[in-house]
């Protein structure tokens, strides 16, 4: 009883009552039949999701009782998830509580195999917020920095912890804003050079004319207007990591010199006559098609060999299936806080579109529409307008709401084997089902284990 996930049924209709209740035995239900009484279950269980029948005495046909409730419960419990179910005739309330925070909601009469699925995903969502939160609140994260629930990043994070104690020479692949250089931060925080400077250069923002002074630094009076000796970013990042962003675009001419830093482990400066030792674990990264450069001419074959001991290929957010609501969940908890605001989550249209949306500019982009929508938001939930994106209608996807239930419960359900390693119990108890529910979903949708 303890382990089961709580579910409080607020509703006044003693037949009702018994009806949810036997149809939600895979919940610890907890059942009030009005405010006063929700309130205390409120407190007492904590339940992280609510159904909420609007129509509550002492006038049912009345909706300012329940709406009044539904504020109580948000201002006890702002991350609750609460569901109201409505009359038939009863549109405009429910869609006023879900403008007060609610998480969704369902009209009577009630389709319990609609509500349940309602009611899981409700708990599913729940779940993968407070697994952020307890990531966040650890000392060090095993990723500093980098949400990820997509089978394709908890395999590269794996890559990233069995690289990390080790010195080999990374390069970085990946699209423009998909994160290269916090993911080279993330592999010097895990090294044993953590203590020690992590310095990046992106050599596409620094002119060619003073990119290898800033790189190997320079004597004094190596050119005019040196009238000091100046370390480089090499020579600073001594005993720690060195991070080359955008070696693409390094010039042809310096390439030669970079060879020979990363064989030797040597630097000269400009102006220099001697060589001195530097110890500098290497880290490289490019959104660039490295073949493509050789191919050109503009790239050296040999360079690229020396920095690409090991290739990390970085996936766009577009490919990154179910990441992006989630990170986007937790931008918009930072940047609320960050801006004194209190918003509590995305409308049901904001979060289809952030699902939905290309994001060309990947995380980088998703970041600065959370901003922008948080600033701009007066609201308890994001709306689409504030994100300023579209949702994509994607030609491949039913129509039909059950091949769409189905559709969406299978990617949940592969979402959740895959975030627990195909442990069936913790899978289940992540989906807020029983391991028996499980197994006939595994039948009825042909997922393989």
């Amino acid at each position: 009883m303890e382990d089961r996930k709580i579910l409080l049924i607020i509703e006044d209709d003693p037949g009702l009552q018994k009806q949810l209740k036997w149809s939600f035995e895979d919940y610890q239900t907890v059942i009030a039949g009005h405010r006063q009484d929700a309130i205390i279950a409120l407190r007492r269980f904590m339940p992280s999701v609510v159904t909420l029948d609007l129509g509550l005495p002492p006038d049912p046909t009345n909706a300012s009782e329940g709406l009044q409730t539904l504020r109580e419960i948000l201002e006890l419990a702002p991350l609750t998830k609460v569901i109201v179910v409505t009359g038939n005739d009863d549109r405009s309330n429910a869609l006023e509580a879900v403008s007060l925070g609610a998480y969704d909601f369902y009209q009577k009469p009630i389709d319990l195999d609609v509500l349940k699925t309602i009611i899981q995903r409700a708990f599913h969502l729940d779940e993968l917020e407070k697994e952020n939160v307890r990531l966040q609140q650890k000392n060090k994260e095993p990723l500093n920095g980098i949400i990820a629930s997509c089978k394709k990043m908890q395999t590269l994070s794996r890559t990233v912890e069995k690289i990390a104690p080790t010195q080999i020479t990374t390069l970085l692949l990946g699209e423009t804003g998909t994160g290269k250089e916090l993911l080279a931060k993330a592999i010097h925080d895990l090294s044993d050079r953590s203590s020690k400077p992590f310095v990046a250069v992106n050599c596409a923002a620094i002119p060619e004319s003073l990119l290898e002074s800033e790189l190997f630094g320079y004597e004094k009076g190596a050119f005019t207007g040196a009238t000091k000796q100046t370390k480089g970013k090499i020579e600073y990042a001594d005993g720690g990591t060195f991070f080359l962003d955008e070696i693409g675009d390094l010039p042809f001419s310096l390439q030669s010199k970079l060879l020979r830093f990363i064989q030797e482990r040597k630097i000269e400066r400009l102006g220099g006559r001697g060589e001195i030792p530097v110890d500098v674990r290497i880290i490289c990264a490019t959104h660039q098609n490295i073949q493509e450069l050789i191919t050109r001419g503009s790239f050296r074959e040999d360079l690229f060999y020396r920095v690409s001991e090991m290739v990390i290929n970085i996936p766009p957010l577009r490919e990154r299936e179910g990441d992006a609501i989630v990170i986007a969940t937790a931008l918009l908890r930072k940047f609320s806080e960050l801006h004194k605001k209190t918003i509590r989550g995305f409308s049901k249209e904001a979060a289809l579109a952030i699902e939905t949306f290309d994001w060309p500019g990947n995380i980088r982009q998703l970041e600065n529409k959370i901003k922008r929508a948080v600033i701009m938001s007066n609201e308890p939930l994001v709306s689409l307008e504030d994100l300023e994106i579209t949702i994509n209608d994607k030609p491949s996807s039913p129509f039909n709401l059950r091949e769409v239930r189905e559709e969406s419960e299978t990617a949940a359900i592969k979402r959740a084997l895959t975030h627990c390693d195909n442990n069936i119990s913790k899978t289940a108890q992540l989906l807020g089902v029983t391991r028996p529910t499980l197994y006939s979903l595994f039948e009825k949708y042909g997922i393989q284990i």
